[in-house]
């Protein structure tokens, strides 16, 4: 049975989604959420058990069976309409109240959008008052990672989060809130729009895709968009046009916890890159021609962005657009803030001493570059001219402008193997997506914000 089940993992994809574990009857036992299932499933077959109920009667899983996903996100919602529905034997008896989690919609004139413990669910849920007060429960979602998952949401949906909006009557209008300034309300606040269109742009996607209803959803966004577009309503054919790539393009792994990065997945082996890499920096340039050059720094530590350590740049030397140059100014005027004359050899976590600046930044374990080969070299020279040992990594658009093309520019420390460097860059993509899409993120709203004070 051990061979059959371990020739199965080898048939399994390094991709999101879920696991399915069966017994001897054919019944679903367990249900899991993984962003890489080939990990994940292998974990529980090798090494070291841990307490959890599924891994002390794993020998009763006769059989694995699992789903791909586009994304974490879907991969939790699907977890979720399994567990509601099979009730498998592990998942209720391992569940912990405190990590299991539901999203509510309320039936207010304008819906609002909740996550809610299972204890104060089941406590809450029980009360006449309270159940006539929800219109759509969905859920439960274990180990969910409740505050980015309503971020992320929020974002995708144009959720309203105005709270003193929600008291006001329709057509009352009030202050602009911020994330209508920045696009990502649709004007509750200012009473642009009705509780009927609310319900109809915002509530109904968001239940459909709270179903997994994906593909359906986008296949409804684009024929409204093609119908908005007829009636020459421009602006928000460009919103749903907007959020459909958005949709098609979620990089959620911040949704889980830290457990889930780890490219050990539990099993109880020291991969020495996991443990070396936990710290990231991300970078990327934006430009509007020959002026309003700037720079952003992100950080993510173990999978999850730090925004206390985000920097910005204004690009001060370069002439002309040069995204190889300006990155190397960044880059130069970051390690300034590491030491000011002691430059041994130094790389993340080395013991030498280190003058350090008042304005200490600790260096990371991986530099993430938006670019390719070019910026990725001009990196590492700068970094070479520093005497920094830290490898580098590039993600630029592959060759159908789809695919993203990995540039490896790995660091002469020798704690890191090249063989074991590679493997981990390949299995924590995903991560590293998120950190380059955050950093493009992160320097085109600075740019925005530059030229609406000019």
């Amino acid at each position: 049975m051990i061979n059959k089940i371990q020739k199965k993992i080898k048939t399994i994809p390094n991709k999101p989604g879920i696991y399915l574990f069966y017994n001897k009857n054919k019944e679903l036992v367990y249900v899991g959420k993984a962003t890489s299932l080939k990990n994940r499933v292998r974990s529980y077959f090798v090494g070291t058990r841990t307490s959890r109920p599924i891994e002390q009667f794993i020998d009763e899983v006769v059989g694995i069976r699992y789903k791909e996903t586009d994304s974490v996100l879907e991969a939790i919602i699907l977890e979720a309409n399994y567990i509601k529905k099979f009730l498998p034997k592990y998942n209720v008896e391992g569940r912990d109240d405190k990590s299991w989690n539901y999203i509510v919609i309320t039936k207010d004139e304008y819906p609002s959008v909740e996550t809610m413990r299972a204890h104060d669910f089941s406590l809450k849920h029980n009360s006449t008052t309270t159940q006539q007060h929800f219109a759509n429960v969905f859920g439960p979602y274990p180990g969910l990672n409740t505050k980015a998952t309503m971020k992320l949401l929020q974002r995708l949906f144009f959720i309203s989060i105005c709270q003193k909006a929600r008291n006001k009557k329709q057509g009352t209008k009030n202050k602009p809130c911020f994330y209508y300034q920045m696009g990502q309300c649709l004007g509750v606040c200012t009473g642009e729009i009705s509780s009927t269109d609310y319900k109809r742009k915002v509530i109904r996607p968001l239940v459909t895709f709270l179903k997994g209803g994906k593909k359906r959803l986008i296949s409804i966004l684009e024929s409204r968009m093609k119908k908005e577009s007829g009636l020459q309503n421009f602006e928000e054919a460009g919103r749903l046009r907007n959020q459909i790539k958005a949709l098609q393009r979620i990089h959620d792994v911040a949704l889980l916890n830290r457990d889930f990065f780890r490219t050990s997945e539990g099993t109880g082996r020291d991969l020495s890159v996991q443990h070396l890499i936990s710290r990231v920096e991300g970078y990327d340039i934006s430009n509007l021609g020959a002026t309003g050059k700037v720079g952003g720094m992100v950080v993510f530590e173990n999978g999850k962005p730090d925004k206390s350590r985000y920097r910005k740049f204004r690009i001060k030397t370069v002439e002309g657009q040069s995204d190889v140059d300006c990155l190397a100014e960044v880059l130069e005027r970051r390690l300034k803030h590491v030491w000011t004359d002691a430059r041994s050899c130094v790389g993340a976590g080395c013991d030498l001493p280190v003058r350090k600046n008042k304005d200490f930044w600790p260096l990371p374990n991986l530099f993430l570059i938006d670019g390719g080969k070019p910026q990725v070299n001009r990196v590492k020279k700068v970094l070479c001219e520093q005497g920094v040992q830290i490898p580098v990594v590039g993600i630029a658009k592959g060759s159908d402008r789809k695919k993203n093309e990995f540039i490896l520019a790995k660091s002469q420390e020798p704690k890191i193997k090249s063989s074991e460097f590679a493997k981990w860059v390949r299995e924590n993509k995903d991560i590293l997506i998120a950190v380059r899409d955050e950093a493009h993120r992160f320097a085109i709203a600075y740019q925005r914000k530059l030229r609406r004070i000019r």
